[in-house]
């Protein structure tokens, strides 16, 4: 009787949560699913819901511009998450083996990560204007008479966008490795000095072997992460200029709720959570061949 008793006490405890994430998981993720065979606008009530089978899906084969997001969102993933991983192990072997106050930089690298977006966004706008900001004016200093149009221009307003990614992600990926690199024994790196190694030989052959799992880890994260982008877009760009910048995150949030599609939003979403599954799929069975097993 007393264990029946401390078991409904403890459902009890766990009961605010479990209602929470039914209605404010579970029911929404498993709705969307059924949304995603239907054809619904939002704003038609919820008599109007029609059911249609697999029709967005085949929509979406023939929609230029889902097409074009999609790319754009692999494109920015191509940038973002190398450009992450290699500045935060780089960065990190550098602040713990060459640099003296390690906990001051580590901070200040980390800052950029917990930062407001709205006011990161603001700040590289405002830093890539293409005629009144800094960065082209130190470029027309150095004597680059037509420096680019960053956020204006069609070839560079995503890179600029994977730039201040890179810039803002990088800070957590850099406390990570110093993490993990701590654990590494001392031991073999001073073998490998005995044994003539350089640097650069203790690097490749000790240091990456050994950092695999946490690189492991932090590719996976930063995939899933990225493949999800929307703040950044939003904010800086709208998605242009044209459709430069539209990424499928932002296209789902434009046919819901600016053209209240729901229904061919929700097979867009299913769509993506197909994409990043599969990668992940993929990543969790190569790791095999390159992640280091202790």
């Amino acid at each position: 009787m007393l264990q029946k008793r401390e078991n409904w006490i403890g459902y009890a405890f766990l009961l605010p949560s479990l209602i929470g994430f039914i209605v404010l998981k579970l029911y929404p993720v498993l709705f969307s699913l059924f949304l995603s065979f239907c054809e619904w606008d939002l704003i038609s009530g919820w008599d109007k819901i029609k059911f249609i089978g697999i029709q967005n899906f085949i929509n979406m084969l023939d929609d230029r511009y889902v097409v074009s997001s999609f790319s754009n969102t692999l494109r920015y993933v191509l940038m973002v998450v190398p450009g992450q991983l290699v500045i935060g192990i780089v960065v990190a072997v550098i602040l713990e083996k060459c640099v003296f106050f390690k906990r001051y930089f580590r901070t200040t690298f980390f800052m950029p990560y917990i930062a407001n977006t709205v006011a990161v966004s603001v700040v590289w706008m405002a830093m890539f204007h293409p005629s009144m900001g800094p960065v082209n004016s130190i470029l027309k200093a150095i004597g680059i008479a037509e420096p680019p149009g960053w956020l204006s221009s069609r070839d560079w307003a995503l890179v600029t966008i994977a730039l201040m990614s890179i810039w803002t992600g990088s800070g957590y990926n850099i406390v990570v490795n110093m993490a993990a690199l701590q654990g590494i024994p001392s031991e073999l790196y001073e073998a490998a000095k005995i044994d003539g190694a350089s640097g650069f030989q203790s690097f490749r052959h000790i240091t990456i072997p050994l950092l695999s799992p946490t690189t492991f880890f932090l590719m996976l994260i930063k995939i899933i992460g990225t493949f999800q982008v929307f703040g950044p877009v939003k904010l800086m760009t709208k998605g242009g200029p044209g459709r430069a910048t539209m990424v499928i995150v932002y296209e789902i949030y434009r046919e819901a709720f600016q053209y209240y599609k729901i229904g061919y939003a929700s097979a867009q979403t299913l769509v993506l959570f197909v994409i990043i599954m599969l990668v992940t799929l993929v990543q969790m069975k190569l790791q095999k061949k390159w992640v280091y097993q202790y």
